[in-house]
């Protein structure tokens, strides 16, 4: 084998109740239909065989240094809790430390069962692993931290959800994928030693400056507030914000339900198995405070005196919706332009988001049209547009570099909803070229580039994509 991944494995150090070490269940056909090349370049891999690459990362064949596992997991799902959950159709390839010395994970989604299956076929079909490669890879260009794509592999095999579907496996690239859950599972069963050992080894990859159980809760929750509010910023809405979806490093991890705004209204979703919107547009801001309330849960034993440690991690959740609240104003008020801060800042925000809601603007196009000057034909109020637009006229003259400054956070294209509908048909029907524009044009959402206008349109109306679905 000439492939070289110069893996370098941590996890597997941890006891074994941590995981179940297995290999992925070979796959009849594996097919290389998508490559990462610079994200390779970045852990060092070398390989130029695509036959090669897709046996390795369709799960058909165990490079060297290579240590698969599936690790084990709990986490409360819409509210509710499932004490065993786990990698029921993943498996963590390995570790490598990338060019920057960053230590990163290498999974493979879709390898086939494992013990944490709960009778699920341990597979995935096509659509969202080209879901999942491109949304990944478009946050990333979008400057959110969130999981990478590597390589997405056909299997040559029929996957049966609603209908028979073609199979496909998922390379993903992570910082980690130790999630609230992941401490849920163990802090459940009282196995206080194995919580001890997940904090000292997630202290040690992500936060070596955490010298407590309080620390490591603060730097998590810092993280995730300012996760949260690139979400926000961008129009995201991830669809399954489940404890076992919530990662400590803070990263945005599975795509599943993910979708993006077009029309903007705070309580959209999409996500068609979230039938009460726990998981909205803005409802996302009040869910990961929960989700922080539950990690801090299971660091309570860890602490010397249990109701100093309460009266502490409560304390740091409480303060939680305010570190968010600033994240999301600093952000948007970089969509306005605004460098600096004022008191009225946050009342202009609002007051434009009342009005793109009551005429239904498409989110995106509002804020890159305000980026260029011409958004009145956004508002179908263009009275009370002008009026705001006033206020915001008159807040600039205090400003400098408000056009690059909106130019460099207001995209010009986002993975519309439709577009990755219409990109995962033609794939199935074996047509590569709508994904591989998209990647192309996503690259580099930042820029307007010739050709590609039809990407910034809204949906029709009988092209809306009124729900977004889970791969299993």
């Amino acid at each position: 084998m000439t492939i070289h991944i110069p893996f370098d494995n941590s996890y597997a150090t941890l006891p074994p109740r941590f995981y179940t070490r297995q290999v992925a269940q070979p796959v009849t056909q594996p097919r290389l239909i998508a490559f990462n090349q610079a994200l390779a370049d970045e852990l060092g891999i070398r390989a130029d065989d695509p036959a090669e690459l897709a046996a390795v990362f369709g799960g058909n064949a165990v490079p060297d240094g290579a240590l698969p596992l599936a690790q084990v997991y709990a986490g409360h799902q819409f509210g509710g809790f499932s004490p065993q959950l786990g990698d029921g159709r993943a498996l963590l390839l390995g570790e490598v430390l990338d060019t920057s010395g960053k230590r990163r994970d290498i999974q493979l989604k879709g390898s086939g069962q494992t013990p944490y299956s709960r009778m699920g076929d341990g597979r995935a079909w096509l659509g969202p692993v080209l879901r999942e490669y491109l949304l990944s890879e478009a946050m990333h260009a979008l400057h959110v931290p969130t999981t990478r794509a590597l390589a997405a592999v056909l299997t040559g095999e029929t996957v049966y959800r609603e209908a028979p579907l073609p199979g496909a496996v998922l390379a993903r690239v992570a910082a980690s994928h130790i999630r609230v859950g992941t401490f849920q599972y163990f802090a459940a069963r009282r196995d206080i030693d194995a919580v001890q050992a997940l904090y000292e080894y997630t202290r040690a990859r992500h936060f070596p400056q955490a010298d407590s159980p309080a620390a490591l809760l603060e730097a998590v929750i810092a993280a995730q507030a300012k996760l949260v509010a690139k979400w926000l910023s961008v129009g995201f809405i991830h669809g399954v914000m489940n404890t076992d979806n919530t990662t400590l490093s803070g990263e945005t991890i599975d795509y599943g339900p993910a979708a993006y705004l077009d029309t903007y209204h705070p309580m959209t979703v999409y996500s068609s198995i979230d039938a009460h919107g726990r998981y909205a547009y803005d409802h996302q801001a009040h869910v990961i405070v929960w989700n922080m309330a539950q990690l801090a849960t299971t660091l309570v034993p860890l602490m010397p005196d249990t109701d100093a440690a309460i009266a502490q991690f409560t304390e740091a959740v409480h303060a939680m919706p305010a570190l968010i609240e600033a994240e999301r104003l600093a952000a948007f008020r970089r969509k306005l332009g605004l460098g600096t801060e004022q008191a009225e800042d946050e009342a202009l925000i609002a007051d434009l988001l009342a009005l793109m809601q009551a005429g239904q603007a498409d989110f995106t196009n509002t804020f890159r049209a305000l980026s260029h000057g011409n958004a009145r034909d956004q508002f179908t109020d263009r009275a009370a547009y002008d009026a705001w637009h006033q206020r915001w006229q008159d807040r600039l003259t205090a400003e400098e570099g408000a056009d690059a400054r909106m130019l460099a956070a207001n995209p010009a294209y986002i993975p519309r909803n439709h577009r990755v509908e219409e990109m995962i048909k033609a794939a199935v029907a074996g047509d590569m070229a709508p994904f591989e524009r998209l990647m192309q044009v996503l690259s580099d959402p930042f820029t307007e580039q010739p050709g590609a206008e039809d990407l910034t349109r809204p949906p029709l109306t009988h092209e809306v994509v009124a729900q977004t679905f889970c791969g299993t």
